[in-house]
């Protein structure tokens, strides 16, 4: 785990397999398919002769050859014109065949193109619904796995109906730039946040000027703190959850720390701690460091992640991660893309990845 969404070629990707969406006859023709047997070379089509062919929805592993990855993984998938009944699950057994057969031969990554999404004619929207369903179902189970779903280009595809025009619009609306407001507070470890001059989101989350936040800050860090926060999680977990009651609380619970403060959230919505850290797309190397190291230090991207696991509102997403000194601001797209889905009530971090994909930002689960 997790899955990323990328903007790459797939006949570069050095992981341990690749899918090649391909005809029943296993014959290299344009798209992907020709990509792969050019970039492997003719043994692949030689190889690719003597496995009898496929039917759609199925799947085969040949060597790779010259490619960078190990395997490549062969699949049919369904042409749109069977009608969509028909074509879907015949679509889902694409993706599930190529990485049932991805763990039996003990890959631990996996690239998967938009099968389906050229020549058959699938609309680019349903294929990516029906991958982004199933690799996150197959996570769920399989969280050692690390998956990525590689787009030529961010113009592969479109997102669901309705969802890109109102986007466009907010961010349109709401956009400030960044020389249009003002440097607002300078938190722990160098950490700069912005806030806008004139945000009506966040005055409930966060109102002080720099003086003010530098006070609290050397008022709040006392000694009684310090020391907690050398001990691991597991041994203050137990604490009862946080209440945000007005402005300034924000400022005393950012010396919980981020670790604690996750923890408390987790135990105050009922979520098992796995549930949690798989709905944020998040690996359990990272959750092991959140959970038992207190020096860990969050990036902004880990955080909102788990807000949107948590299925936090806006004015508790901004106080988590005011617990690591960042907030989510106007003058940030990205940031908008963000507050947009939690105000849509879009918590699917899958679904999240693949709108700031569109809109050319980083996706939560990619590496900084």
């Amino acid at each position: 785990m997790p899955l990323h969404i990328i903007e790459k070629d797939i006949t570069t990707i050095p992981c341990d397999v690749i899918v090649n969406p391909t005809n029943e006859q296993l014959l290299p023709t344009g798209g992907v398919d020709g990509a792969i047997h050019y970039a492997a070379g003719p043994e692949l089509l030689t190889t690719c002769q003597s496995l009898g062919g496929l039917q759609v929805g199925q799947a085969k592993i040949t060597p790779a050859y010259r490619l960078p990855c190990r395997f490549i993984i062969h699949t049919v998938g369904p042409w749109w014109n069977m009608g969509e009944d028909e074509a879907e699950p015949l679509l889902e057994s694409c993706y599930e065949q190529a990485l049932a057969i991805a763990k039996a031969t003990k890959c631990e990554s996996i690239a998967f193109p938009l099968i389906s999404a050229g020549a058959r004619g699938c609309p680019k929207d349903k294929v990516l619904t029906v991958a982004l369903r199933v690799i996150k179902r197959f996570l769920y189970e399989n969280e050692e796995m690390q998956v990525y779903l590689a787009l030529f280009n961010k113009t592969e595809y479109t997102l669901r109906d309705g969802l890109s025009k109102d986007l466009s619009a907010y961010i349109e609306t709401h956009y400030l730039s960044p020389t249009n407001g003002r440097r607002m507070l300078s938190i722990d470890c160098g950490v700069m946040a912005e806030r806008s001059v004139d945000d009506d989101w966040g005055d409930d989350a966060i109102e002080s000027s720099m003086f003010e936040a530098e006070e609290l800050i050397g008022k709040n860090i006392s000694e009684e703190t310090q020391s907690r926060r050398v001990l691991p999680t597991s041994h203050w977990r137990k604490q009862s959850a946080p209440k945000f009651a007005d402005e300034e609380d924000i400022f005393r619970h950012m010396y919980d720390g981020f670790s604690l403060t996750l923890m408390k959230l987790i135990d105050e919505k009922g979520l098992d701690d796995v549930e949690c850290y798989k709905k944020a797309n998040v690996s359990r190397q990272t959750w092991h460091k959140i959970l038992n190291d207190p020096r860990y230090k969050p990036n902004k991207k880990t955080i909102l992640s788990f807000a949107i696991a948590l299925e936090l509102d806006l004015d508790d997403t901004q106080k988590l991660l005011a617990t690591a000194g960042f907030i989510l601001s106007k003058s940030s797209k990205f940031d908008l893309i963000i507050m947009y889905c939690i105000m849509k009530g879009i918590y699917d971090v899958f679904e999240i990845d693949a709108i700031l994909f569109q809109y050319d930002q980083e996706t939560l689960s990619s590496k900084l």
